[in-house]
């Protein structure tokens, strides 16, 4: 049974790496009806039935098709007469190639909405050029930012430009552009770069230079761990624990919960006294265990948490009670976010291996057995 905010949302995704299949993730958990078109020369046949895992390609119905078939072609274009929206991440021009670029695909729907995913975008000098999230956010100037003083930039996995600036703010994109059709009747192209989308998530970081809080190089300012009430310590046994106590009363518990209460502190935002009150903490941290700090910090304002693992993580009692993290087909994974309380999102199928569930997404958008039989006949699909 699908559920979801987007139930009765179709949209096609022709399969690709990274940000473009993690938007579809986010779409397809909220209910969208997403057919992802597989290269045929990843299919699997007979089909594997076990679940694939490529934990973002959950939820969807894969159809593998030969692209380089003018029937393969022809069959995306008679979905798409049928879709809300469609989405790729080919470089640009790549999907013009194939016959199925944003013009082809309008003109048979004009009310289809045409997300894109590239890196540097569909235009511009770089546009060709190829990249990964570390250039992308590197350009973007998210990178330099994030790192330690005195150290080089440290990449902070490739959450910035793939997922947050790329694939969450695709989903957002098509889903603007959704209602905005369906208000007009008019569909769109969304051109979702990551460079742009990384650039995007630093806003706050502009606005804190722009006044005069982020007056200091990588690794001194407020939130780049120049501040001492805003690291991370690690304490004995090797584990760590995360301080962000930022406000005035949430430090003032910080200090009392640590033992410092008595002690003559230099004010919290003396950024002079940084530095000194750092090796302080270290010290203070490091003379219990995490699980003794765990202790002392739970229930409080103190904003201290401890560092867990991934698998710490999907044990953890709080992340347990909200169902934070699921499993499917025995595999661990995030849960759908966000929650929704009248329609709730759900992961309705594990990733599919390509072609796996075709048969039935292509007969539910209005193609008959003969047909399905026909291109397979003809190796358009598999």
């Amino acid at each position: 049974m699908v559920s979801g905010p987007l139930e009765g949302i179709r949209l096609i995704e022709l399969a690709g790496l990274g940000p473009a299949p993690f938007a579809g993730m986010m779409l397809a958990d909220a209910g969208a009806d997403i057919i992802r078109i597989d290269r045929i020369n990843r299919a699997v046949y007979p089909p594997n039935q076990e679940a694939h895992v490529d934990l973002m390609n959950r939820g969807r119905r894969s159809v593998a098709v030969d692209l380089k078939n003018p029937e393969g072609v022809e069959l995306v274009l008679r979905l798409v007469e049928h879709a809300d929206g469609l989405m790729e991440g080919f470089r640009p021009g790549v999907a013009e190639r194939l016959g199925l670029g944003p013009d082809a695909c309008l003109s048979r729907n004009p009310s289809l909405v045409y997300g894109r995913m590239t890196g540097w975008g569909q235009e511009g000098p770089m546009a060709q050029a190829a990249g990964h999230d570390i250039d992308y956010i590197a350009l973007a100037g998210a990178l330099d930012p994030i790192g330690r003083a005195g150290e080089r930039p440290l990449p902070p996995l490739n959450l910035v430009g793939d997922f947050g600036g790329g694939g969450m703010l695709l989903a957002f994109g098509m889903l603007a552009a959704v209602i905005s059709a369906q208000r007009t009747g008019s569909g769109q192209v969304v051109d979702a770069a990551m460079v742009d989308g990384a650039a995007s998530l630093m806003t706050m970081t502009y606005t804190l230079r722009a006044a005069g809080m982020w007056p200091g190089p990588r690794g001194t300012n407020l939130l780049d761990t120049g501040a001492h009430f805003y690291e991370v310590y690690q304490t004995a046994g090797g584990g760590y624990m995360a301080i962000g106590a930022i406000e005035s009363q949430f430090y003032a518990e910080l200090i009392r919960l640590m033992g410092l209460e008595g002690e003559e502190l230099p004010d919290q935002m003396d950024r002079d006294a940084w530095p000194r009150m750092k090796e302080r903490f270290a010290a203070v941290f490091a003379s219990k265990t995490r699980a003794e700090w765990e202790a002392i910090f739970e229930g409080s304002d103190a904003c201290a948490a401890p560092v867990l693992s991934m698998t710490e993580a999907t044990e953890n009692p709080h992340n347990r009670f909200r169902g934070t993290f699921t499993e499917v087909a025995g595999v661990v994974q995030p849960s759908p976010s966000p929650r929704f309380t009248r329609t709730p999102g759900s992961i309705r199928t594990p990733p599919p291996q390509p072609g796996q569930y075709g048969d039935d997404a292509l007969a539910e958008w209005g193609l008959t057995g003969e047909e399905i039989g026909d291109l397979r006949s003809a190796g358009a699909i598999c």
